[in-house]
Protein backbone atom coordinates (compact mmCIF):
# COMPACT_ATOMS: atom_id res chain seq x y z
CA UNK A 1 0.00 0.00 0.00
CA UNK A 2 1.06 3.73 -0.97
CA UNK A 3 -1.01 6.14 -0.25
CA UNK A 4 -0.97 9.80 -1.15
CA UNK A 5 0.18 12.15 1.24
CA UNK A 6 -0.95 15.74 0.97
CA UNK A 7 -0.09 18.98 3.22
CA UNK A 8 -3.54 20.96 4.79
CA UNK A 9 -1.78 22.93 7.25
CA UNK A 10 0.95 24.52 8.62
CA UNK A 11 2.34 26.63 11.89
CA UNK A 12 5.48 28.40 12.35
CA UNK A 13 7.17 30.30 15.20
CA UNK A 14 10.31 31.64 14.17
CA UNK A 15 13.56 34.37 14.35
CA UNK A 16 12.05 35.91 11.76
CA UNK A 17 8.59 35.99 12.37
CA UNK A 18 5.56 34.55 14.55
CA UNK A 19 3.33 32.93 12.11
CA UNK A 20 3.46 31.32 8.79
CA UNK A 21 2.75 34.63 7.02
CA UNK A 22 5.18 36.98 8.62
CA UNK A 23 8.01 33.76 8.58
CA UNK A 24 7.63 33.87 4.70
CA UNK A 25 7.60 37.51 4.22
CA UNK A 26 10.58 37.95 6.13
CA UNK A 27 12.50 35.31 3.94
CA UNK A 28 11.54 36.62 0.77
CA UNK A 29 12.89 39.74 2.10
CA UNK A 30 16.22 38.54 3.49
CA UNK A 31 15.39 39.57 7.09
CA UNK A 32 18.09 38.77 9.53
CA UNK A 33 16.51 37.01 12.53
CA UNK A 34 20.25 37.32 14.11
CA UNK A 35 21.01 39.51 17.36
CA UNK A 36 22.55 39.56 20.43
CA UNK A 37 21.65 36.69 22.87
CA UNK A 38 19.33 38.51 25.53
CA UNK A 39 17.84 35.44 26.94
CA UNK A 40 20.77 35.11 29.44
CA UNK A 41 23.27 37.26 30.21
CA UNK A 42 26.32 36.44 27.58
CA UNK A 43 28.70 38.74 28.47
CA UNK A 44 31.44 36.00 29.18
CA UNK A 45 30.13 32.97 25.75
CA UNK A 46 32.65 33.43 22.81
CA UNK A 47 29.50 33.43 20.89
CA UNK A 48 27.12 36.34 21.30
CA UNK A 49 24.60 35.75 18.85
CA UNK A 50 21.25 33.82 18.34
CA UNK A 51 18.01 33.30 17.00
CA UNK A 52 15.66 34.25 19.77
CA UNK A 53 12.08 34.65 19.28
CA UNK A 54 10.76 37.90 19.88
CA UNK A 55 7.73 38.88 21.27
CA UNK A 56 6.34 35.07 21.87
CA UNK A 57 3.75 35.30 24.72
CA UNK A 58 2.89 31.97 25.62
CA UNK A 59 -0.64 32.66 27.16
CA UNK A 60 -2.24 33.55 23.70
CA UNK A 61 -2.34 29.33 23.69
CA UNK A 62 -2.41 28.16 26.84
CA UNK A 63 -3.75 29.76 29.97
CA UNK A 64 -1.59 30.64 32.93
CA UNK A 65 -1.53 27.64 34.82
CA UNK A 66 -0.99 25.11 31.73
CA UNK A 67 1.85 27.81 30.43
CA UNK A 68 3.65 27.68 33.59
CA UNK A 69 3.95 23.97 33.35
CA UNK A 70 4.77 23.73 29.66
CA UNK A 71 8.74 24.52 28.54
CA UNK A 72 9.27 26.80 26.35
CA UNK A 73 9.96 24.21 23.43
CA UNK A 74 6.47 23.34 24.57
CA UNK A 75 4.95 26.43 24.30
CA UNK A 76 6.78 27.08 20.60
CA UNK A 77 5.18 23.87 19.56
CA UNK A 78 1.93 24.54 21.23
CA UNK A 79 1.88 27.67 19.19
CA UNK A 80 2.69 26.43 15.52
CA UNK A 81 0.34 23.23 15.75
CA UNK A 82 -2.58 25.70 16.78
CA UNK A 83 -1.76 27.99 13.34
CA UNK A 84 -1.53 24.55 11.70
CA UNK A 85 -4.45 22.85 12.97
CA UNK A 86 -6.88 26.12 12.41
CA UNK A 87 -5.41 26.09 8.79
CA UNK A 88 -6.16 22.95 7.94
CA UNK A 89 -9.58 23.00 9.45
CA UNK A 90 -9.57 18.87 9.63
CA UNK A 91 -10.76 19.03 13.36
CA UNK A 92 -13.94 16.93 13.18
CA UNK A 93 -13.04 14.76 10.06
CA UNK A 94 -11.13 12.12 11.70
CA UNK A 95 -11.20 8.94 13.94
CA UNK A 96 -9.50 9.75 16.97
CA UNK A 97 -7.33 6.54 16.84
CA UNK A 98 -6.51 7.33 13.10
CA UNK A 99 -5.30 10.29 13.78
CA UNK A 100 -1.00 10.45 15.05
CA UNK A 101 0.81 13.09 16.33
CA UNK A 102 5.04 12.85 15.34
CA UNK A 103 6.96 15.64 16.48
CA UNK A 104 10.79 16.53 16.92
CA UNK A 105 13.01 17.80 19.41
CA UNK A 106 16.69 17.52 19.31
CA UNK A 107 17.34 18.32 23.30
CA UNK A 108 13.97 18.30 24.58
CA UNK A 109 12.98 21.25 27.71
CA UNK A 110 16.81 22.48 27.65
CA UNK A 111 15.36 25.27 30.01
CA UNK A 112 13.41 23.55 32.18
CA UNK A 113 16.68 20.98 33.29
CA UNK A 114 18.78 24.06 33.73
CA UNK A 115 16.38 25.79 35.91
CA UNK A 116 15.62 22.47 38.11
CA UNK A 117 19.54 21.69 38.49
CA UNK A 118 20.05 24.94 39.63
CA UNK A 119 17.58 24.69 42.39
CA UNK A 120 18.87 21.36 43.29
CA UNK A 121 22.78 22.92 43.94
CA UNK A 122 21.76 26.20 45.61
CA UNK A 123 18.76 24.72 47.61
CA UNK A 124 18.43 21.24 47.50
CA UNK A 125 15.95 18.13 46.23
CA UNK A 126 12.90 19.11 47.79
CA UNK A 127 13.24 22.77 45.67
CA UNK A 128 13.27 20.69 42.10
CA UNK A 129 9.41 21.17 40.63
CA UNK A 130 6.98 18.42 40.60
CA UNK A 131 6.45 19.18 37.06
CA UNK A 132 9.81 19.22 36.04
CA UNK A 133 10.01 15.64 34.24
CA UNK A 134 7.40 16.23 32.29
CA UNK A 135 8.21 19.45 31.20
CA UNK A 136 11.78 18.12 30.51
CA UNK A 137 11.18 15.22 28.28
CA UNK A 138 11.50 14.99 24.45
CA UNK A 139 8.31 13.32 23.80
CA UNK A 140 6.32 16.21 25.69
CA UNK A 141 5.34 18.30 22.48
CA UNK A 142 3.64 15.51 20.69
CA UNK A 143 1.84 14.69 24.02
CA UNK A 144 0.57 17.58 24.77
CA UNK A 145 -0.38 18.00 21.14
CA UNK A 146 -2.18 14.70 21.30
CA UNK A 147 -4.07 16.16 24.33
CA UNK A 148 -4.94 19.08 23.03
CA UNK A 149 -6.62 17.87 19.53
CA UNK A 150 -7.96 14.06 20.93
CA UNK A 151 -5.29 12.15 18.51
CA UNK A 152 -5.30 8.80 20.09
CA UNK A 153 -3.10 6.89 17.48
CA UNK A 154 0.81 7.14 17.69
CA UNK A 155 1.87 10.01 19.38
CA UNK A 156 5.93 10.04 19.82
CA UNK A 157 9.19 12.35 19.14
CA UNK A 158 12.00 11.53 16.39
CA UNK A 159 14.87 12.54 18.79
CA UNK A 160 18.04 12.61 16.09
CA UNK A 161 19.32 15.82 17.06
CA UNK A 162 18.78 18.62 13.93
CA UNK A 163 17.45 16.02 11.51
CA UNK A 164 14.78 15.34 13.85
CA UNK A 165 11.81 17.61 12.55
CA UNK A 166 12.40 16.11 9.18
CA UNK A 167 12.91 12.38 10.80
CA UNK A 168 9.73 13.16 12.69
CA UNK A 169 7.84 14.45 9.07
CA UNK A 170 9.15 11.73 7.07
CA UNK A 171 7.93 8.81 9.30
CA UNK A 172 4.85 10.62 9.55
CA UNK A 173 4.47 10.35 5.66
CA UNK A 174 5.18 6.51 5.91
CA UNK A 175 2.31 6.26 8.96
CA UNK A 176 -0.46 7.76 6.65
CA UNK A 177 1.22 5.78 3.31
CA UNK A 178 1.20 2.24 4.87
CA UNK A 179 -2.28 2.98 6.33
CA UNK A 180 -1.35 3.32 10.14
CA UNK A 181 -3.33 6.77 10.25
CA UNK A 182 -5.23 8.92 8.16
CA UNK A 183 -4.12 12.30 9.85
CA UNK A 184 -0.53 13.32 11.33
CA UNK A 185 0.15 16.16 13.11
CA UNK A 186 3.92 16.36 12.44
CA UNK A 187 7.03 19.09 12.74
CA UNK A 188 9.33 19.96 15.52
CA UNK A 189 10.17 22.45 18.15
CA UNK A 190 13.54 23.22 20.00
CA UNK A 191 13.91 26.08 22.93
CA UNK A 192 18.32 25.68 23.25
CA UNK A 193 18.63 29.32 23.94
CA UNK A 194 20.41 28.67 27.83
CA UNK A 195 23.18 29.46 29.51
CA UNK A 196 24.40 26.09 29.27
CA UNK A 197 22.57 25.18 26.07
CA UNK A 198 25.10 28.07 24.17
CA UNK A 199 28.39 27.01 26.83
CA UNK A 200 27.96 23.47 25.89
CA UNK A 201 28.29 23.80 21.54
CA UNK A 202 30.93 26.53 22.56
CA UNK A 203 32.80 24.11 24.26
CA UNK A 204 32.80 22.54 21.27
CA UNK A 205 33.55 25.29 19.02
CA UNK A 206 30.70 24.49 16.90
CA UNK A 207 29.31 28.16 17.27
CA UNK A 208 29.96 31.05 15.31
CA UNK A 209 32.04 33.49 17.72
CA UNK A 210 31.74 36.32 15.02
CA UNK A 211 31.52 39.96 16.40
CA UNK A 212 28.76 40.99 13.50
CA UNK A 213 25.55 39.82 13.41
CA UNK A 214 25.49 39.95 9.44
CA UNK A 215 28.84 37.49 9.32
CA UNK A 216 27.41 35.20 12.32
CA UNK A 217 25.17 33.02 9.92
CA UNK A 218 26.86 32.40 6.77
CA UNK A 219 26.21 29.14 4.79
CA UNK A 220 28.67 28.44 1.85
CA UNK A 221 30.74 31.65 2.99
CA UNK A 222 34.60 31.17 3.19
CA UNK A 223 34.16 33.11 6.03
CA UNK A 224 32.07 30.91 8.21
CA UNK A 225 33.00 29.62 11.30
CA UNK A 226 30.14 27.87 13.00
CA UNK A 227 26.39 28.40 13.43
CA UNK A 228 24.38 30.58 15.18
CA UNK A 229 21.60 28.77 17.81
CA UNK A 230 18.22 29.42 17.48
CA UNK A 231 14.89 28.57 18.92
CA UNK A 232 10.88 27.90 17.32
CA UNK A 233 8.81 25.62 15.67
CA UNK A 234 7.34 24.24 12.80
CA UNK A 235 4.01 21.88 12.24
CA UNK A 236 2.58 20.37 9.46
CA UNK A 237 -0.46 18.88 8.66
CA UNK A 238 -0.86 15.55 6.65
CA UNK A 239 -3.77 13.83 5.43
CA UNK A 240 -4.01 10.64 3.23
CA UNK A 241 -5.75 12.47 -0.17
CA UNK A 242 -9.10 10.62 -0.18
CA UNK A 243 -9.36 11.96 3.47
CA UNK A 244 -8.53 15.26 2.52
CA UNK A 245 -10.16 15.59 -0.50
CA UNK A 246 -13.54 14.12 1.24
CA UNK A 247 -13.88 17.11 3.83
CA UNK A 248 -12.99 19.20 1.14
CA UNK A 249 -9.68 20.50 2.44
CA UNK A 250 -7.30 23.00 0.83
CA UNK A 251 -4.19 21.70 -0.21
CA UNK A 252 -1.35 23.31 -0.65
CA UNK A 253 1.85 20.65 -1.82
CA UNK A 254 2.10 16.72 -1.64
CA UNK A 255 4.98 14.81 0.08
CA UNK A 256 6.50 12.39 -2.01
CA UNK A 257 9.59 11.29 -1.06
CA UNK A 258 11.64 10.66 2.17
CA UNK A 259 14.85 9.43 2.62
CA UNK A 260 16.91 8.32 5.88
CA UNK A 261 20.47 7.20 6.44
CA UNK A 262 23.24 7.00 8.75
CA UNK A 263 27.07 8.17 8.39
CA UNK A 264 27.86 5.68 11.17
CA UNK A 265 31.51 7.65 11.20
CA UNK A 266 31.57 10.00 14.02
CA UNK A 267 29.69 11.78 17.14
CA UNK A 268 29.71 15.41 15.71
CA UNK A 269 31.64 15.24 12.02
CA UNK A 270 29.69 14.67 9.15
CA UNK A 271 31.24 12.03 6.53
CA UNK A 272 33.45 14.36 4.73
CA UNK A 273 32.52 12.89 0.76
CA UNK A 274 28.90 13.24 1.56
CA UNK A 275 28.01 9.54 0.26
CA UNK A 276 25.79 8.74 3.26
CA UNK A 277 24.36 11.93 2.93
CA UNK A 278 23.61 11.50 -0.69
CA UNK A 279 21.71 8.42 -0.14
CA UNK A 280 19.24 9.86 2.06
CA UNK A 281 18.87 12.54 -1.20
CA UNK A 282 18.86 9.31 -3.58
CA UNK A 283 15.82 7.23 -1.55
CA UNK A 284 13.87 10.65 -1.40
CA UNK A 285 14.14 11.38 -5.30
CA UNK A 286 13.30 7.93 -5.98
CA UNK A 287 10.66 7.93 -4.50
CA UNK A 288 9.62 11.44 -5.87
CA UNK A 289 10.36 9.80 -9.10
CA UNK A 290 12.46 12.70 -10.30
CA UNK A 291 13.66 12.60 -13.82
CA UNK A 292 17.02 14.99 -15.32
CA UNK A 293 15.83 18.52 -16.43
CA UNK A 294 13.45 18.71 -14.33
CA UNK A 295 13.62 22.10 -12.01
CA UNK A 296 14.72 21.45 -8.35
CA UNK A 297 14.42 24.14 -5.38
CA UNK A 298 16.69 22.80 -2.36
CA UNK A 299 16.71 23.94 1.45
CA UNK A 300 19.96 23.00 1.67
CA UNK A 301 20.97 21.89 5.68
CA UNK A 302 23.28 24.90 5.28
CA UNK A 303 24.57 25.48 8.33
CA UNK A 304 27.84 28.08 8.27
CA UNK A 305 30.42 25.53 9.72
CA UNK A 306 33.12 24.34 7.58
CA UNK A 307 32.42 20.44 7.62
CA UNK A 308 28.69 20.77 7.05
CA UNK A 309 28.63 23.37 3.57
CA UNK A 310 31.53 21.66 1.76
CA UNK A 311 30.40 18.44 2.22
CA UNK A 312 26.56 19.20 1.47
CA UNK A 313 27.85 20.45 -1.58
CA UNK A 314 29.70 17.36 -2.63
CA UNK A 315 26.20 15.08 -1.55
CA UNK A 316 24.31 17.19 -4.03
CA UNK A 317 26.82 16.39 -6.73
CA UNK A 318 26.62 12.71 -5.95
CA UNK A 319 22.77 12.68 -5.19
CA UNK A 320 21.89 14.67 -8.96
CA UNK A 321 25.10 13.84 -10.59
CA UNK A 322 27.52 17.21 -11.11
CA UNK A 323 25.37 18.71 -14.35
CA UNK A 324 22.33 18.12 -12.90
CA UNK A 325 23.42 19.60 -9.51
CA UNK A 326 24.34 22.77 -11.14
CA UNK A 327 21.19 23.46 -12.41
CA UNK A 328 19.79 23.35 -8.95
CA UNK A 329 18.68 26.75 -6.98
CA UNK A 330 20.38 25.89 -3.11
CA UNK A 331 19.54 28.81 -0.59
CA UNK A 332 19.98 27.77 3.19
CA UNK A 333 17.13 30.28 5.09
CA UNK A 334 19.42 29.37 8.35
CA UNK A 335 21.46 32.42 7.17
CA UNK A 336 18.36 34.63 8.42
CA UNK A 337 16.91 32.42 11.27
CA UNK A 338 19.99 30.51 12.26
CA UNK A 339 19.51 27.14 12.89
CA UNK A 340 16.68 25.79 15.33
CA UNK A 341 18.60 22.45 15.52
CA UNK A 342 15.54 19.81 16.30
CA UNK A 343 13.18 22.43 14.60
CA UNK A 344 15.02 23.51 11.92
CA UNK A 345 13.82 20.59 9.19
CA UNK A 346 10.17 21.38 10.16
CA UNK A 347 10.37 25.13 9.70
CA UNK A 348 12.19 24.81 6.20
CA UNK A 349 10.21 22.04 5.04
CA UNK A 350 7.44 24.77 5.41
CA UNK A 351 9.87 27.12 2.93
CA UNK A 352 9.99 24.49 0.41
CA UNK A 353 5.98 24.50 0.40
CA UNK A 354 6.12 28.58 0.13
CA UNK A 355 8.72 28.41 -2.66
CA UNK A 356 6.70 25.87 -4.82
CA UNK A 357 3.71 27.57 -4.84
CA UNK A 358 5.11 31.10 -4.48
CA UNK A 359 7.96 30.49 -7.34
CA UNK A 360 10.62 32.10 -5.25
CA UNK A 361 13.65 30.71 -3.56
CA UNK A 362 14.36 32.52 -1.00
CA UNK A 363 17.53 33.56 -0.72
CA UNK A 364 21.17 33.03 1.28
CA UNK A 365 21.68 36.44 3.06
CA UNK A 366 24.53 37.54 3.48
CA UNK A 367 26.88 35.28 0.90
CA UNK A 368 29.32 37.52 -0.01
CA UNK A 369 32.35 35.36 -0.27
CA UNK A 370 31.79 31.75 -1.80
CA UNK A 371 33.97 29.77 -0.94
CA UNK A 372 35.61 27.62 -3.82
CA UNK A 373 34.51 24.12 -2.10
CA UNK A 374 30.99 25.39 -1.93
CA UNK A 375 30.88 26.21 -5.88
CA UNK A 376 26.68 25.53 -6.59
CA UNK A 377 24.10 27.59 -6.77
CA UNK A 378 23.23 29.66 -3.61
CA UNK A 379 20.97 32.44 -4.40
CA UNK A 380 23.17 34.51 -2.81
CA UNK A 381 21.62 37.40 -1.01
CA UNK A 382 18.55 37.96 -3.01
CA UNK A 383 15.32 36.18 -3.55
CA UNK A 384 14.79 34.25 -7.22
CA UNK A 385 11.62 33.92 -8.76
CA UNK A 386 11.46 30.79 -11.15
CA UNK A 387 8.88 27.41 -11.32
CA UNK A 388 9.95 24.55 -9.82
CA UNK A 389 8.47 20.49 -10.66
CA UNK A 390 10.10 19.80 -7.42
CA UNK A 391 11.44 20.66 -3.76
CA UNK A 392 13.90 19.09 -1.61
CA UNK A 393 15.13 19.42 2.07
CA UNK A 394 18.04 18.22 3.94
CA UNK A 395 19.07 17.82 7.57
CA UNK A 396 22.13 16.48 9.30
CA UNK A 397 22.35 15.97 12.78
CA UNK A 398 24.99 14.98 14.87
CA UNK A 399 25.72 11.09 15.80
CA UNK A 400 25.49 10.41 11.62
CA UNK A 401 21.62 11.12 11.29
CA UNK A 402 20.62 12.20 7.50
CA UNK A 403 17.12 13.36 6.39
CA UNK A 404 15.96 14.25 3.17
CA UNK A 405 12.14 15.24 2.01
CA UNK A 406 10.76 15.83 -1.21
CA UNK A 407 7.90 18.06 -2.09
CA UNK A 408 5.99 18.54 -5.25
CA UNK A 409 3.23 20.74 -6.19
CA UNK A 410 -0.35 19.13 -5.52
CA UNK A 411 -1.63 18.35 -8.62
Amino acid sequence: MNRRVVITGMGAVTPVGIGVNAFWTSLKEGKCGIDKITRFDASQSRSQFSGEVLDFDPLVYQDVKAASHTDRSGQFALAAAQEAVEQSGVLGSFDPFRAAVYMGSGVGGFETTELNCRKLVEKGPRRVSPFFIPMMIANMPAGTIAIKYGCQGQATPAVTACASGTNAIGEAVRAIRHNYADVVITGGAEAPITEVGVAGFNAMKALCTADDPNAASIPFDKRRCGFVIAEGAGVLVLEELEHAKARGAQIFAELVGYGATCDAYHMTAPRPDGSTEAQAVVQALREANWQAGERVYVNAHGTSTSLNDAMETNALKLAFGEQEARKLTISSTKSETGHMLGAAGAVEAIACVLALREKVAPPTINLLEPDPECDLDYTPCVKREAEFDLAISNSFGFGGHNACLAIRPFV
